[in-house]
């Protein structure tokens, strides 16, 4: 347009509404550049602030027409040294400002020093990929992949490899009379001003990967390798074992995955359900790290080449923690891959009542399947649902005086007294078919199977509920329909199914909204449509999200909350499976008939009540039909 306004009037405008949008930034940019006119900008800034919250002044000036996005590339390129990071992410959707504002003061208050796109990347706001696909496209930065074969060895000579790791570079090649550096943060001014003093004028910033950038250096010079280094010896590794356990327990993770790459040691643990990084270690500690939790678990230390399993009962005595361990051990081409489970005793108290399941189905799941006093109870969901913990608070629920519970697992993930619990060994001839065989010789009145794996199993638990035995197992499938069809699959009569199975549990575990952070959200036209919901559909629904805090690591969520599917077979449901009916119309007799609500139902009133999010349920709850009504919902679940 014209530069004309790049005086006071401009100033005006900046100065007035200075530190109030990050896309103001920008915007004074496009204006000094005499891509836009102040009138106008004083005339966006208006309608931006009519907006909500979530508009970014960056977006309104492109929807106005005021500016296209080839004229703000450009511009973003030409003063691409002087737009910081924070801003130009919030100004192009990357992050939200929220976010912006968790990363800025994770960064003020961290000892650690880190740079804005570090605290970005720790605190996954941003995936990598994306943060250099963004630079690289709006600012211009060239993309480089560094390793040590292109290393520039004369322009590394002038510097050393602590250095290069302080400010994330790396000079690559002389290119055209400069040199190529390349950066994991090509925005970061000190590190572009120390690079300048060190290999002179000329020099061309590019974009790389953080840990592409370590590697090569460490490759280059194993003296100044990046990773966390600890004390290479037995008492510096015993105290490395138990600080990971002992962090992971603070945590409230449910896994350590100790993972062996290619020239780094890495520790990720999981936490409500989303592996998240701990560390990296040098590559020297494997070895010894993995012998001494191989000590710990009882298993093989000579062995490395085959996979193992052993189990540990942790005990720090100065902290008084503890817990039950199941570790992995598994064999990768880098060296041995090792996951440990953390189940935690308290497990082993949990009250069947405390599962998180709507009252009306509680009801339901303890009067017509619990109380009964013969028949099988399935509960079915994928690895990491909750199952075991709903199968033993159903035990919990049944242990009583009168009572014998037997049951075989593999391994026993929690030890309760009262029940007589045996753990599959193969080694000592202790096989499921073995074990399976003398249970029901021990007088039972509940037989409690870990896990339905094949046919013998299956067969065995509808013998022993036929017998006069109530059965407890569990079972992966998607939901309570597929648990019956996998037994039909197997193969197993359907008389039997129907005569037998009075109950299929199906579960899934959904990240809890962090209370800390959390804050009222309405549903958009978006997730309207997701759920094939009118806007009367939801109404009442208090629906929430967190923005992310301290209290929950800047993810929004903290703990986990159960959302179930509950099938108890009445006669409807029995004579559908003796016809061998499809699984669409044995959903829908059950829906109509048993009272039926399906994962994806029991979702929405978890987020209708401010317990978990809508995009959790898009994550991991099935949409196989059209769900009811927020309001017919909460009637037949009595929330």
């Amino acid at each position: 347009m014209t530069s004309g306004f790049q005086g006071k009037d401009t100033r005006r405008i900046v100065n007035k509404l200075a530190n109030q949008d990050s896309g103001l930034e920008i915007a004074q940019l496009l204006v000094q550049a005499g891509v836009l006119a102040a009138e106008r900008l004083d005339y966006a800034l208006r309608v931006h602030a009519k907006l909500s919250a979530g508009r970014t002044l960056l977006s309104v000036l492109r929807e106005l027409g005021l500016v296209t996005d080839e004229q703000v590339r450009e511009t973003l390129r030409v003063n691409r040294h002087s737009v910081r990071l924070g801003s130009l992410l919030v100004e192009l959707g990357q992050i939200k400002p929220t976010e912006l504002d968790a990363a800025l003061q994770t960064q003020r208050t961290s000892p650690e020093r880190k740079k804005l796109g570090e605290v970005l990347l720790d605190l996954r706001f941003i995936e990598e990929h994306r943060l250099i696909e963004v630079l690289s496209s709006q600012l211009g930065f060239p993309r480089a992949e560094p390793d040590a074969a292109s290393l520039d060895r004369e322009q590394f000579a002038k510097v050393n490899a602590r250095w290069c790791v302080q400010h994330q570079l790396v000079p690559l090649r002389n290119d055209g009379g400069g040199t190529l550096v390349a950066m994991a943060d090509p925005m970061d001014r000190g590190a572009r001003d120390a690079a300048s003093a060190m290999f002179g004028r000329g020099i061309v910033f590019a974009i790389a990967g953080k840990r592409s950038i370590l590697e090569t250096i460490a490759a280059t010079d194993r003296s100044s390798a990046p990773q966390t280094r600890i004390q290479n010896d037995e008492s510096g590794v015993v105290q490395l074992v138990d600080a990971i356990i002992l962090e992971a327990l603070r945590a409230g993770a449910s896994d350590i995955h100790i993972e062996p790459l290619k020239s780094v040691l890495r520790v990720r643990m999981r936490c409500d359900g989303v592996l998240v990084h701990h560390a990296d270690y040098d590559m020297e500690i494997a070895a010894k790290l993995a012998s001494r939790i191989k000590v710990m678990a009882g298993a093989d230390i000579a062995e490395r080449r085959r996979h193992q399993d052993g189990r540990i009962r942790f005990l720090h005595e100065p902290s008084g923690a503890s817990c039950d361990i199941r570790v992995s051990i598994f064999s990768t081409l880098n060296g041995q891959k090792l996951v440990l489970r953390l189940l935690s005793r308290k497990a082993q108290l949990l009250d069947i009542r405390e599962t998180g399941m709507a009252p009306r189905m509680l009801e339901h799941f303890l009067q017509d399947a619990l109380d009964i006093p013969s028949g099988v109870i399935l509960i079915t969901g994928p690895t990491g649902s909750g199952k075991t913990t709903t199968l033993y608070g159903a035990i919990n629920y049944l242990n009583d005086a009168e009572s014998c519970i037997v049951t075989a697992e593999d391994p026993v993930e929690y030890v309760i007294d009262g029940i007589a619990q045996c753990s599959i060994n193969p080694q000592l001839n202790l096989t499921f078919e073995e074990t399976l065989r003398h249970m029901v010789r021990q007088d039972p009145d509940v037989i409690v199977l870990g896990e339905i794996r094949d046919r013998f199993s299956a067969e065995t638990a509808i013998q022993a509920a036929l017998t006069g035995h109530k059965v407890l197992t569990t079972f992966h499938t998607e939901d309570t329909i597929g648990g019956l069809l996998r037994l039909m699959n197997m193969d197993i009569e359907t008389f039997m199914i129907s005569s037998t199975v009075v109950s299929v549990v199906a579960q899934r575990l959904l990240r809890r909204i962090c209370e800390s952070c959390a804050e009222p959200y309405r549903a958009s036209a978006s997730d309207l449509r997701r759920l094939s919901y009118g806007a009367h559909d939801l109404a009442g629904a208090q629906l929430r999200i967190g923005h992310g805090c301290p209290a929950c690591r800047h993810t929004g969520y903290t703990g986990r909350v159960g959302v179930f599917e509950l099938l108890v077979l009445n006669e409807q449901v029995k004579e559908a499976i003796l016809a061998r009916r499809t699984s669409t119309e044995i959903r829908r007799i059950s829906v109509e008939t048993s009272g039926l609500v399906t994962l994806l139902e029991d979702g929405i009133t978890k987020a209708a009540q401010g317990q978990t999010t809508l995009a959790e349920i898009y994550r991991h709850l099935p949409r196989l039909d059209k769900p009811r009504p927020l309001a017919e919902l909460r009637r037949i679940l009595g929330n």
